[in-house]
């Protein structure tokens, strides 16, 4: 193993001050690279922990381990300076004849110097050190400089920002100037309309209590006033009821006549009827009349609510004839047929137990190749018009076959049917009527 040039005094000179970082780490990595390459018993004994980390891994866990071996064993010293020789021997040549190579990094020669320590090695390093000194001091100075220019720019920005917030500052304080005086000119007309208002409210309070002195003067003379329509009406109602029972007796002698006159016709009517000897009705003139009947099997539906009557309908032995679809689709036109026939003969049964008039519903068959089923209930004729025969050809036979005086109602908005069947007799009553009375 070579120990390189120099006296062995050169070799324990010690260095004025501590290497630099990065001749430090220069140092660290080829001596950690040494380290790989060494037999086990060669390694240092505090290395050997760190012997089989990878370089990079172990230059960076190792680092102090490796200074402090590198500065104490001069064994472990000396082979990492072996193999520093193998790596570039020119530099560590030129370093044995003390000469120190310009265009070598002065790091790499600081940091090969004092692996090899030949003769004079600590002036190299000491050199390199002084000229890495100077190089910091240089670019300190730079740095220096460079934080003074910095320095003087942000110390003209800051004047021209403190100028820029002083202009700022004194806008604003004109503007809260001009907006002080504009508060006090408004506040100034706040008060004057104050006034005027509290002005205007005691003239209202004067024109109130006025107001209310006037209504009490016309509430004494509409109290008065009533009093005496309230005497004047007791008066009339006094009047009125000396005339009701005046009307009363007169009433009653004449109800007395007119009962004497109704039984003296009921009792000839009955000595006619035993005369005559007539048998009992079994049919109504409706059912000479030429007309279809439905066929049997339709539903009715469920019962519904009982109507109220009106005078037409609660005459002793009244025809209702009704026009079924003029009826129908004046109240229901968007059900289905055989619907709005179910429904309107299930309403008309209710009205006939109800009156226990004769009720007669007539829809129109002429276009039919036969009647539709229609369960008709009691006191209700269901009848449609034969083919090629419209409804209001069999409402007007119907009314025909009528005698005269028996009261006949047909229902129908039809202009036609109402001009006709008034001629012969009967009264006309729009559907809406019916509808409006099967509803109640």
């Amino acid at each position: 193993m070579s120990n390189g040039a120099g006296s062995d005094d050169d070799r324990t000179d010690d260095l004025a001050r501590p290497l630099p970082e990065p001749v430090r780490q220069r140092v660290v990595g080829l001596a950690s690279d040494t380290l790989g390459g060494l037999a086990a018993e060669e390694v240092p004994a505090p290395l050997r922990p760190f012997a089989r980390f990878a370089p990079a891994r172990r230059a960076r866990l190792a680092a102090i381990p490796i200074a402090a071996a590198v500065d104490a064993d001069a064994d472990f010293r000396a082979r990492v300076a072996d193999r520093v020789r193998a790596l570039v021997p020119e530099l560590a040549a030129a370093l044995d004849e003390g000469r120190r190579p310009a265009a070598v990094d002065p790091l790499d020669v600081a940091a090969t110097a004092y692996l090899l320590r030949p003769s004079g090695w600590t002036s190299v390093v000491g050199e390199v050190l002084d000229l890495l000194d100077r190089e910091s001091a240089v670019l300190a100075g730079g740095r220096e400089a460079e934080s003074v220019t910095r320095l003087r720019d942000q110390v003209t920005e800051a004047r021209a920002s403190a100028r820029q917030e002083r202009d700022r500052r004194r806008a604003e304080l004109a503007a809260l100037k001009e907006e002080n005086t504009t508060l006090r000119r408004t506040l100034r007309q706040a008060r004057d309309r104050a006034k005027a208002a509290e002005e205007e409210a005691e003239r209202q309070a004067g024109l109130a209590a006025l107001a209310r002195d006037q209504a009490a003067a016309d509430s004494a003379r509409a109290d008065a006033e009533l009093r005496r329509l309230r005497a004047r009406i007791a008066d009339a109602e006094a009047a009125i009821e000396a005339s009701r029972r005046s009307s009363r007796e007169d009433r009653d002698v004449a109800s007395v006549r007119l009962r004497l006159l109704l039984d003296t016709l009921v009792d000839a009517a009955q000595g006619l009827r035993r005369e005559l000897a007539l048998p009992p009705a079994l049919s109504r003139p409706a059912d000479t009349v030429a007309a279809r009947e439905p066929a049997a099997g339709g539903s009715i539906s469920g019962p519904e609510d009982v109507v109220s009557l009106e005078t037409l309908v609660a005459l002793p032995q009244v025809h209702l004839v009704v026009d079924g679809y003029n009826v129908t689709k004046t109240a229901w036109p968007v059900l289905p047929l055989e619907t709005q026939r179910t429904r309107l003969v299930t309403m008309l049964g209710g009205l006939a137990a109800r009156t226990g008039a004769e009720i007669t519903c007539v829809f129109d068959g002429a276009k039919l190749p036969a009647p539709p089923p229609v369960s008709a209930p009691r006191g209700v004729r269901v009848r449609f018009s034969p083919a090629g025969v419209s409804a209001d050809d069999v409402i007007r036979q119907l009314v025909a076959a009528e005698p005269v005086g028996r009261p006949v109602v047909v229902v129908s908005s039809d202009r036609e049917i109402a001009d006709g069947i008034r001629r012969s007799g009967a009264r006309p009553v729009p559907a809406e009527a019916l509808v409006r009375l099967l509803a109640r």
